[in-house]
């Protein structure tokens, strides 16, 4: 919906995801997307691959549950960070799970760890921590990340609020290693006894926003009117996109052409051809089929989008899974001959910037084997864009250097050129520095852009060795 993928799944199946997610031991992170997130994420770019490339996003609100069956794919619940997170507790304390709580105000926190201790006193407490409140890029990310990575927490809880906790995970829940990161924003108060949950009846006829409006009337208003103009002339329209289409457009037999063979010489590249009508008993059909083809050792994958005459939010959910585990394994996904059926419902969403597009095969596959930044075929000339970084790399010339950077990376992504960032002229680096290297990674890699530092100084050596961030130099 509007952009923002959503994993079909209930509360409990979500504990079961967690609990796998935990038994895995790797790195992993979950949102709560409410309203307030699908509204923010149409016009934030950096939030909306967040919740792309997240390995669980729940549905945490009724607006959403309603939204989503009236576009066709029904969600089977509302699966609330409120909810979810006390039933986490409990499942953590039965099976002997560690809890990090990060952020709120401290007193906030304490007495929220003080609640859970009384109703779970078997539950393991690994750290509680409350930085002071500062803007993502002034915040000590490395000072936080090394408390957390020595306790060695399986689930850490963050409460930074909307859509700072969001991007502070995906910065960060690598470095700070827990199995599973997940943002809790106001479930903190609720825990806490700060703020009271509305009465069950109106949570589940769609009015939780309404009792915490009156609750914090000078903070919500504005927020919460922005928000319900933006979601609802929105999903309006992105009804009425995949719906007017819907009814006369000729049904077309459910019998996919998984892959096919192209006239062109499409070396180790799979190719895929959405049918007619990407809807949702069309997916149905194909989805496994066309998970299956991202299995192989290929570069990535083709997806010829020419004959799609009707696409719902089914169809786009396809695409974007499809995306989303490319992204995962290093591929690279591009949709050639895109119909004007499904642009303009990627234009809608906002999701044009996530997908590469060509408007035919050869440029396509031109993509593909053109996207590693390791050496291409014979012919294939990639030219790095320089960028130096002289000086001191801190917290007060953090704004200026990431501007600089991001213009960079925007003319590399263009031209599909890697990015080198030189440091041998960095005579002092603090944490600030540190978490601009690790967001301007970060960044890059969501562009498909490889980003390299190279020449580091003695300087910048240290401050990486020192933060167990030796990682950030590997090419």
């Amino acid at each position: 919906m509007l952009g923002v993928p959503f994993d079909n799944v209930t509360t409990d199946q979500a504990l079961q995801a967690i609990s796998g997610m935990i038994a895995s031991r790797k790195p992993h992170y979950i949102a709560t997307a409410n309203v307030d997130f699908t509204a923010l994420a149409m016009y934030d770019e950096d939030l909306r691959r967040i919740l792309l490339d997240a390995h669980l996003v729940v549905c945490d609100g009724m607006p959403l549950v309603w939204a989503a069956r009236w576009l066709g794919n029904a969600l089977p619940e509302r699966v609330a960070a409120s909810d979810l997170l006390p039933k986490l507790l409990a499942v953590a304390e039965e099976k002997n799970w560690s809890v990090y709580f990060l952020g709120g105000k401290k007193e906030v926190a304490d007495k929220a760890v003080e609640v859970v201790k009384e109703v779970h006193p078997r539950l393991k407490i690994a750290g509680v921590m409350s930085p002071p409140f500062k803007p993502l890029h002034e915040m000590d990310h490395a000072a936080i990340c090394a408390d957390i990575h020595t306790t060695s927490p399986d689930l850490l809880l963050v409460s930074f609020g909307c859509p700072e906790e969001e991007k502070w995970i995906a910065m960060n829940y690598q470095r700070a290693g827990a199995p599973v990161t997940m943002g809790v924003g106001a479930t903190i108060d609720f825990l806490a006894g700060r703020m009271q949950r509305a009465p069950r009846r109106m949570q589940m006829i769609g009015l939780e926003w309404l009792y915490r409006l009156l609750q914090e009337p000078r903070r919500l208003f504005k927020r919460y009117a922005t928000d319900f103009v933006v979601f609802g002339l929105t999903i309006l329209k992105q009804g009425w996109l995949t719906q007017r289409n819907k009814h006369t457009t000729s049904a077309a037999p459910l019998s996919p052409v998984p892959v096919k063979a192209s006239d062109i010489q499409l070396s180790s590249v799979p190719e895929l051809f959405c049918p007619e009508r990407l809807d949702a008993a069309e997916v149905r059909v194909i989805d496994h089929i066309w998970m299956n083809c991202l299995e192989g050792p290929e570069e990535g994958i083709i997806i010829d989008c020419g004959g799609a005459q009707f696409i719902d939010s089914t169809g786009l959910g396809l695409l974007m899974r499809m995306q989303k585990r490319c992204r995962q394994s290093g591929k690279h996904l591009v949709l050639a001959c895109v119909s004007p059926a499904v642009l303009k419902l990627l234009q809608m969403t906002r999701l044009n910037s996530i997908f590469s597009q060509a408007t035919n095969r050869e440029e396509a596959l031109n993509k593909v084997l053109n996207a590693s930044p390791t050496p291409g075929p014979p012919g294939t000339k990639t030219v790095p864009l320089m960028l130096d970084w002289p000086g001191a790399v801190t917290t007060n010339s953090v704004d200026g250097l990431w501007r600089g950077a991001l213009g960079v990376i925007q003319n590399a992504a263009d031209a599909r050129n890697p990015v080198v960032i030189d440091l041998k002229g960095v005579q002092l680096m603090d944490s600030g520095g540190l978490g601009l290297m690790a967001r301007l990674k970060d960044h890059a890699c969501s562009q498909h852009i490889h980003l390299r530092f190279t020449n580091a100084s003695p300087v910048v050596h240290e401050s990486l060795r020192h933060e167990h961030m030796e990682y950030l130099l590997a090419s």
